[in-house]
């Protein structure tokens, strides 16, 4: 195969010799070729890519106009959310200000009133004090006067005052005092007494009093005549004359009018008895309840069920003790007094 080109290529003319200025002229104008192909394609892809980056830029306008006007939207919502709530702060900084003003006036209020609250409340103790210091005196009544002076101590423990300690201490020892004295069942004592008065108007003399009629002997069935009248002529005789043992002095003989009086004043001496009871004074209780026993054992009959009740019963009342001492609550009138000078110096 070698020996076939080599002789292929002897056989073959000579070549015409080459012109070096036509070479440079085609290998320039290739150069400038070349370079004018690069300009173009330089050109031609600046162009594109300009193009492509218009493109690109007018998608990202557009993207930042849509942006910008949806931020523009939610800052004009965000404006109006501002502008109310602005609106509502200064409403609610309004309202601030007048509660502050309200509070302020109300604590105001409240310090004037302070002090006259506590005046009204030393002068309503002072007043229930009195109450019962009268139901004491005039009644002597423990147990009013204890319940008014319980109501003074928790209108006090209602206030919570330090300044009323000592008052409540005065209060306490009052209290303690009157809880200390014996009760006396005024009340049913009086009840008592109601009942005896209901039952004098029933209660029979002693000249009522009647003995039982004896029996008439038995006669015979076989007793002749004459001596069946002088039997009976003899029993007439009999009741003509009445013999009796008394264990008493005679009852004194009194006129219907006089019976009437003597029941008025048994009952009046009761009443007076009731009377001394409510006042708690011991010797004209007795003395009343002495002189109605006095009464029935004279007037009455002492033998009859109603009038040795009505005696048993005034006895036990008689022992009864109903003047027992009842304490003042003159401490705690002078505790309340003193802390009203001391609430009233500061004012002068």
């Amino acid at each position: 195969m070698t020996d076939t080109v080599h002789e292929v290529a002897s056989a073959a003319p000579p070549a015409a010799p080459r012109d070096p200025a036509r070479t440079r002229r085609w290998l320039l104008a290739l150069v400038l070729a070349l370079l004018a192909a690069a300009v173009v394609a330089v050109w031609l892809d600046g162009r594109n890519a300009r193009r492509q980056l218009r493109t690109e830029v007018a998608m990202r306008l557009s993207a930042l106009d849509a942006a910008d006007q949806t931020t523009r939207a939610s800052l004009k919502d965000a404006q109006e959310d501002l502008r109310e709530a602005q609106a509502k702060l200064t409403l609610l900084e309004s309202r601030l200000a007048e509660s502050q003003n309200q509070q302020t006036a109300l604590e105001a209020l409240y310090r004037e009133l302070a002090p006259s609250r506590d005046e009204w409340a030393l002068t309503e103790i002072e007043q229930v004090l009195q109450l019962a210091s009268q139901q004491i005196q005039l009644a002597r009544s423990v147990p009013s006067a204890l319940a008014a002076l319980q109501l003074a101590d928790s209108k006090l423990q209602r206030l919570d005052r330090p300044q009323f300690v000592p008052l409540r201490r005065a209060l306490a020892r009052d209290m303690d005092r009157l809880k200390a004295v014996p009760y006396v069942d005024v009340s049913g004592i009086s009840l008592r007494l109601d009942q005896a008065l209901a039952t004098v108007d029933t209660l029979p003399l002693a000249l009522e009093e009647r003995l039982p009629p004896q029996p008439a002997p038995a006669q015979p069935e076989d007793e002749a005549g004459w001596r069946r009248f002088l039997r009976a002529v003899w029993q007439d005789v009999r009741q003509l004359i009445r013999v009796e043992n008394l264990d008493r002095p005679e009852a004194p003989l009194l006129a219907p009018q006089q019976q009437f009086f003597l029941r008025e004043n048994l009952k009046l001496r009761l009443l007076s008895a009731r009377f001394s009871l409510l006042l708690h004074d011991q010797q004209n209780f007795r003395a009343d309840l002495s002189t109605a026993d006095a009464w029935l054992r004279k007037y009455f009959d002492t033998h009859a069920p109603a009038v040795s009740t009505l005696q048993t019963l005034l006895k036990q009342l008689q022992a009864t003790d109903i003047a027992s001492e009842i304490p003042d609550v003159v401490r705690s009138l002078e505790a309340v007094r003193v802390l009203k000078l001391a609430r009233e110096k500061p004012s002068r």
